[in-house]
């Protein structure tokens, strides 16, 4: 056999590209043969079941505590089941009752800590960020209480925000009980947050996904196994502590035509622009707030004012509104009368989110998007009657591609839709109206209502999905 022979033959060992590349990958801590899982995987997977036996109790607990308060405080009896304050007959009595619960959180946050206020997770991405996912202790129980306090008092928030806030807390308190590294730590806190979503609202793999765009930042197997174990958990608990109803009874929705997908793609170009509006708005309002003359501590007690001011034009602005995406979705809720409230929820939330207290961001971005939705839907046929576009159909789009555009959390919308609907003929215009609100979110809007906060102090917040420089 020649030489020229001994060189091409398969068996032959591979010439270096470059003699300097081993020192270059020892420096850059690049494993030279990397293993997708090892025993620390395992170890921290099993902490990961354990976290989310804990936290669906925990997630229950949480919406009996709302539910209770908001009892209590607007129909003056016992019960731990979640009600709109929209049936109270306490009159202008109405008024004082968010502006009490608003009071407390603000003392609960002077004397407490201060990160109770907000919806959570800006807050948990920054602990993940500057300070190794270590979130103090006594947020575990400070920032759930808060939250059931502001919403059973009337606020206009969802409960996700706190209890995935809460989750979060919890997989870093045993991440710093127990010997982790920071990146293992990291994945204990989205296993938490995604556990606490999975719970309220029986969508694991959206809430798998959200886990991994808003907080774990990369997409390996070290960090999603995990987290997806503690989802899939969750889920399996789940009957348990919450029964086996939907948190939404949407009708059958039919699969969409070519011709349709194309109005949802157009839907989503103007959801994109409302998600726009909304993030900027929002931070608008606390801006004002930046510049009241008296201490931050009673800001809320203003925005509580407001939320009881727009509570008595429209009750069903109030609490959680689980109801009102419901309703949204069944395409009965339309019009002029759609249009007002989707107007005063959206003044509702934003001023209460603003005025610093502490509350979610789901529920109220679905509740508004989906009114939009709908309302896009309906000039859409009030200009081109022939226009095939379902309003239910609409409502769900405008839904999902909202929150995907406000916050660039493409996958965990188009997912958490779909989960919530059991409906796989959803897929394409979700796909259709969340890809197009994300790309025009993404040309108008550097920061997202998540990482605007964090932006605005320095900090660097990653968009794509890479492994951490750490990671081995």
């Amino acid at each position: 056999m020649s030489n020229h022979e001994l060189k091409n033959a398969s068996t032959t060992p591979g010439l270096p590209l470059s003699l300097g590349l081993g020192p270059v990958l020892e420096k850059a801590d690049v494993a030279k043969h990397p293993r997708a899982l090892d025993r620390r995987s395992l170890m921290v997977a099993g902490l990961c079941i354990g976290l989310a036996v804990a936290m669906t109790p925990i997630a229950r607990a949480l919406m009996g505590l709302i539910g209770l308060i908001t009892n209590l405080v607007f129909y003056g009896r016992v019960s731990f089941d979640l009600v709109s304050p929209a049936g109270t007959g306490l009159g202008l009595l109405m008024l004082a009752v968010p502006v009490v619960g608003s009071v407390i959180v603000g003392l609960m946050a002077r004397f407490g800590s201060k990160a109770i206020r907000g919806h959570g997770i800006p807050e948990a991405m920054e602990q993940i960020l500057t300070n190794d996912s270590r979130i103090p202790v006594r947020m575990t129980f400070l920032k759930p209480l808060s939250a059931a306090i502001a919403i059973g008092t009337g606020g206009p928030f969802g409960a996700e925000g706190p209890i995935i806030a809460t989750g979060g807390a919890l997989g870093s308190l045993i991440g710093q009980l127990i010997h982790v590294t920071a990146d293992e730590r990291k994945v204990l806190l989205a296993a938490g947050a995604a556990a606490g979503m999975t719970a309220i609202f029986g969508t694991p793999f959206s809430a798998v996904l959200l886990a991994i765009e808003l907080l774990v930042f990369e997409f390996r197997p070290r960090s999603f196994i995990p987290v997806t174990l503690a989802a899939l958990t969750a889920i399996m608990l789940r009957p348990v502590f919450f029964g086996t109803e939907p948190v939404f009874h949407i009708a059958q929705l039919a699969a969409a035509s070519p011709a349709a997908i194309a109005s949802y793609g157009l839907e989503g170009v103007i959801m994109g622009v409302f998600a726009v509006l909304i993030a900027k708005s929002t931070y608008f309002i606390e801006d004002l707030f930046e510049h009241l003359p008296i201490h931050w501590m009673w800001w809320p007690a203003i925005g509580g004012l407001c939320v009881g001011l727009v509570g008595l034009v429209s009750p069903h602005t109030m609490g959680v509104g689980y109801d009102n995406i419901e309703r949204i979705l069944s395409g009965n809720f339309v019009g002029t009368a759609l249009l007002v409230f989707c107007l005063l929820k959206f003044v509702s939330w934003s001023l209460a989110l603003g005025s610093g207290t502490s509350g979610g961001t789901l529920a109220p971005i679905f509740t508004i998007g989906g009114s939009l939705g709908v309302l896009i839907a309906e000039g859409f046929k009030a200009v081109a009657p022939g226009m095939d576009i379902d309003v239910r159909m609409a409502a769900l789009v405008g839904m999902a591609a909202c929150f995907a555009g406000a916050s660039r959390a493409f996958f965990a919308s188009v997912l958490f839709a779909l989960e919530i609907t059991g409906q796989f003929n959803t897929l394409l215009p979700l796909l259709a109206g969340c890809c197009t609100a994300f790309m025009v979110s993404a040309f108008l809007m550097k920061t997202t209502i998540m990482t605007e906060k964090l932006a605005r102090r320095g900090h660097h917040v990653p968009s794509d999905y890479v492994p951490h420089p750490r990671a081995s």
